[in-house]
């Protein structure tokens, strides 16, 4: 395995480059990649920036010039559901592309061309995330996260929740919409504006790949309130964590595979 992990916002990836074992650093492509062995798996980190073209650009970056094997998105997402709350996990089963709309050429969401609106994860990656996840909220959680931060955003008994997550080009904060989105597309558990465009690049290219989202908001008039403060001193240690378990059992159960 050679591992690519991309976030969006730097603060995602708190801790995972130091963390590396002999990295160093690669700029391609107005982008800092950096390249070393994360808890003895081979791994590649960068940051893609915000939005589906940045995300699909360095997604392709990572197969086509790195030669990642498997890749995996992680970062904040809104909620959307009303049994998602915030501090939730959301781990992606599949993805869908919520602004895309070619119709009447072709249906509703539908990438062109394709046949498909929801890419599908890799399994096995989406069962070994969703276990890395609730290892952290049952063991780490609260050496992990400052009890002041847990109050603040009533980060109380958090879940993981496995399903459906939307990817569009707009920072969704406004409730009318994100009921719209959910009247479209049954299931949706969550919003973001990057992981459907990495499935669709993962799917054409045959690389599996992982998508795990924290719940930061409720993609509602009050989204943007403390966002960053969310994400530095509460995402980023839910990612560290969680890639850490992640890492870990990979490495394991490669080590059983192989018989050593």
């Amino acid at each position: 395995m050679r591992l690519g992990i991309i976030s969006a916002l730097h603060e995602e990836q708190q801790g995972l480059v130091e963390a590396m074992e002999g990295p160093y650093k690669l700029i391609h492509g107005m982008r800092e990649y950096w390249v070393g062995k994360l808890w003895e798996i081979d791994a590649v980190a960068v940051l893609s920036r915000i939005g589906k073209v940045a995300a699909a650009m360095t997604a392709t970056t990572l197969v086509e010039k790195f030669g990642v094997t498997h890749i995996l998105f992680t970062g904040v997402a809104g909620s959307g559901d009303a049994s998602v709350r915030v501090g939730d996990i959301v781990v992606a089963e599949s993805l869908v592309q919520h602004d895309m709309d070619a119709s009447p050429l072709f249906p509703r969401h539908e990438v062109p061309l394709t046949g498909l609106s929801h890419f599908s994860s890799d399994r096995q990656m989406a069962l070994e995330l969703g276990h890395a996840a609730q290892y952290f909220l049952e063991r780490d959680l609260v050496q992990a996260i400052d009890a002041q931060e847990r109050a603040v955003f009533g980060l109380q008994a958090p879940r993981v929740h496995r399903g459906l997550i939307g990817s569009g080009d707009q920072f969704v904060s406004h409730r009318e919409r994100i009921r719209a989105l959910g009247e479209a597309l049954p299931g949706l558990l969550a919003v973001e504006m990057e992981g459907a465009a990495v499935a669709q690049v993962c799917f054409e290219l045959g690389i599996p790949f992982g998508v795990i989202r924290t719940i930061s908001d409720n993609a509602n008039e009050n989204a943007a309130t403390d966002f960053m403060r969310f994400v530095k001193s509460v995402a980023a240690q839910y990612a560290f964590y969680i890639v850490r378990q992640f890492c870990q059992a990979s490495n394991q159960a490669n080590r059983v595979s192989a018989g050593t």
